[in-house]
């Protein structure tokens, strides 16, 4: 069974940190993009981060560069968000999604294989 394990969301105020970890299982880890949608209230679900284990490759929204750090432990099949000078309109309901790099692929709400449960982050101004 697939499964896309959310954990370290929580309240932070403005200007804090938080790092998110997404546990995988049932699938081949490092032909994947593994990373982070969010969705805030009233708003669109939007592409955050990823990381391609295999080689290290890394994507950011605009929004979120120079704040926003990922990585990954292969060994323990984990990707993490490190989230720095948090802002209020950070604030949402963030979820691990993955994506086979197999082939042609883009990191898109539609595009992914696979989608966790999601998990709240609340940043309080």
């Amino acid at each position: 069974e697939v499964q896309l394990v959310e954990s370290g969301g929580g309240l932070v105020q403005a200007g804090g940190s938080l790092r998110l970890s997404c546990a995988a299982s049932g699938f081949t880890f490092v032909d994947y993009c593994i990373g982070w949608f969010r969705q805030a209230p009233g708003k669109e679900r939007e592409g955050v981060s990823c990381i391609v284990s295999s080689d290290g490759s890394t994507y950011y929204a605009d929004s979120v560069k120079g704040r926003f750090t990922i990585s990954s432990n292969n060994a323990k099949n984990t990707v993490y968000l490190q989230m720095d000078s948090l802002k209020p309109e950070d604030t949402a309901v963030y979820y691990c999604a993955a994506v086979s790099v197999l082939r042609g692929w883009e990191w898109k709400e539609d595009g992914m294989d696979y989608w966790g449960k999601g998990i709240l982050v609340t940043v309080s101004s």
